[in-house]
């Protein structure tokens, strides 16, 4: 297991801006910019968006449109990665990635306070229903979730969906992270499923939980729902539809949570791995 016990910031401290905005619309650049200097000026290290937040709602039709998706120097990435350096923070943002090949992927986009791009998650759990017709957009990503050092506290980068399969947050507790944010775009119909979910992962990974989503319907579809974060030990600390909401991440409260239930029983990855193994073999 990754050693977690002493964080690069001294402190051990890590405020983060939830920031239930999209920026898609014409003045979105604008917008944005706004936003971050707000969360600055409250004190915030890091800035997080909902789901491919510069886009409209693309999956809510199955019909994918060419200029929905751009490479890593396109203009969302561009608009992102500029706002944080302007500001001065760190940035959790996103795109549809389209690749040399043509393969399209939701990424998120981890961006620090200088405007570089420290590092990328793709979307590994897509559904294909109603309202969210993913797969007509995007494929699923490859790579499971890593932690990302590059604020001072660890933390670690889940998009939407993915954090219904567990096994994405209890990896990244299980590296050290010491949060997961989690941009996300849901209906406010279902948020009792996804707080529960939610509650689960931050208790038994011992971490904190942390999720931003789209605020309002696109497209007929009933985005909505409240910005949440839970701690460690599966308190609420978020819940609310605010715009801006600042949660601080605090290394003390997630190793005092790992000293305890259910935090020190052992992750036993070696048999888990053999387990997984044999089910990935079947699936071939």
């Amino acid at each position: 297991m990754t050693d977690i016990s002493v964080p690069a910031r001294a402190d051990g401290l890590l405020t983060v801006a939830l920031i239930s905005e999209v920026f898609w619309e014409s003045d979105g650049a604008i917008r944005l910019k706004e936003r971050l200097a707000e969360a600055a000026e409250r004190g915030a290290d890091l800035a997080v968006l909902p789901e491919i937040p510069l886009n409209p709602w693309s999956p809510a039709t199955k019909q994918p449109r060419d200029g929905d998706a751009e490479g890593m120097d396109g203009a969302r990435a561009r608009t992102q990665a500029e706002a944080a350096a302007e500001a001065g923070i760190g940035l959790v943002g996103g795109i549809i990635h389209r690749a040399a090949d043509g393969r399209r992927t939701s990424r998120a986009l981890v961006v620090d306070r200088s405007g570089s791009v420290v590092a990328t998650y793709e979307k590994l759990h897509l559904p294909e229903e109603e309202g969210f017709w993913e797969t007509s957009h995007y494929e699923p990503g490859t790579d499971a979730p890593t932690r990302i050092d590059a604020f001072g506290v660890p933390i670690g980068v889940q998009l939407c969906s993915d954090n219904n399969r567990p096994e994405g947050t209890h990896l990244l507790g299980a590296q050290g992270a010491l949060a997961m944010i989690n941009p996300r775009a849901t209906e406010e119909r279902s948020y009792q499923r996804w707080k529960t979910v939610f509650r689960a992962n931050a208790l038994t990974s011992c971490l904190y939980v942390l999720s931003v989503n789209r605020p309002h319907p696109e497209e007929g579809v009933l985005i909505g729902g409240p910005t949440v974060a839970f701690d460690p030990n599966g308190e609420l600390l978020v819940e609310t539809t605010d715009r801006l909401a600042l949660v601080t991440v605090d290394a003390k409260a997630v190793a005092d949570a790992r000293r305890g239930y259910p935090g020190y029983l052992p992750i036993r990855a070696r048999l888990y791995a053999d387990a997984w193994d044999e089910i990935a073999r079947g699936d071939g």
